[in-house]
C-alpha cells in the first residue's frame, strides 16, 4: 500500500509537491482549530453551568460578576459585560448591547483561520488542474517528435501520469472542505450557546417572582421595562 502511494506521488510530476504542502498546511489548521474550539466549548460549559448560572438563578449578581471576572472562558467575558451593566443600574437594552459587544470581540477568535480551509481546498484543486494541463502539453510535445509506432503507447502513458496531479488535488481538497464544514458547525454551536446564555440572563432579571439576594440587584435592573430580547 505504501509503495503504491509513493509511486503514485512520484509519477504525478513536480506539482504534487505544492499540493502536498497545501494539504499539510490545511491539516495543521484543522487540527489546531478543532483543539481550540473543543477547549472553548468545554471551558464555557464549566464556567457557565457550574459557576455563573447557579448564581444568576439565586439573583446573587455580585458573586456572578466575580465568577465571570475570575474565569478565562469566552462566555464569562460576554456574561461579565452584561452583568456589569446590570450592576450599574442600566436598562435592559443596555445590557443587551454590552453582551453583543462582548460577542463581537470573541467571535473573531472563534472564526480565526477556519476560512483558510476552503481557500486551501480551492488552491489544491486548481494546482491539480494546472499540473495536469502542463503535463498534457509536455506529453503532446514529446509525442509529436516520437516514432509513429510508439505514439499511442507514449501518449496514453503520459496522459495517465498527468491525470495523477488532478486526482491528488481532489484527494486533498475534499477532506479540507469537510473539515471546514465541521469547524464552521462547531463555531455556530458555540455562538448559539452565547446567545442562549444571554437570553437566560435577560429572562432571569425580567422575572420578578424570585427574590433577589441582599444588596445584589439594582432596583431599576430588577424590574426592567419590557424590551426586545438579545436574540
Amino acid at each position: 500500500m505504501l509503495d503504491t502511494i509513493v509511486r503514485f506521488f512520484q509519477e504525478g510530476g513536480p506539482f504534487m509537491y505544492p499540493i502536498a504542502v497545501v494539504l499539510a498546511l490545511g491539516l495543521a489548521i484543522a487540527v489546531e482549530r478543532f483543539v481550540y474550539l473543543s477547549g472553548v466549548r468545554r471551558r464555557n460549559r464549566i464556567a457557565f453551568e457550574r459557576g455563573i448560572l447557579p448564581l444568576l438563578q439565586k439573583r446573587d449578581y455580585q458573586r456572578a460578576m466575580k465568577a465571570a471576572s475570575n474565569s478565562n472562558s469566552a462566555i464569562a467575558a460576554i456574561m461579565g459585560a452584561g452583568i456589569g451593566r446590570l450592576l450599574s443600574n442600566s436598562r435592559r437594552e443596555d445590557i443587551e448591547y454590552a453582551m453583543e459587544e462582548g460577542l463581537m470581540e470573541v467571535l473573531p477568535r472563534l472564526e480565526k483561520r477556519t476560512q483558510y480551509l476552503a481557500t486551501l481546498a480551492n488552491i489544491a484543486t486548481l494546482l491539480g488542474l494546472l499540473g495536469t494541463i502542463i503535463g498534457l502539453i509536455a506529453a503532446f510535445t514529446a509525442v509529436a517528435a516520437a516514432d509513429p509506432s510508439q505514439k499511442a503507447s507514449l501518449l496514453s502513458g503520459s496522459i495517465s501520469v498527468a491525470m495523477n496531479t488532478t486526482a491528488f488535488g481532489l484527494m486533498s481538497a475534499i477532506p479540507l472542505l469537510m473539515f471546514h464544514a465541521v469547524l464552521q458547525t462547531r463555531t455556530n454551536e458555540i455562538v448559539d450557546s452565547f446567545e442562549m446564555a444571554g437570553v437566560k440572563l435577560l429572562n432571569i432579571i425580567s422575572d420578578p417572582g424570585t427574590p433577589a439576594a441582599s444588596g445584589a440587584v439594582p432596583p431599576r435592573a430588577a424590574n426592567p421595562e419590557p424590551r426586545p430580547s438579545l436574540a
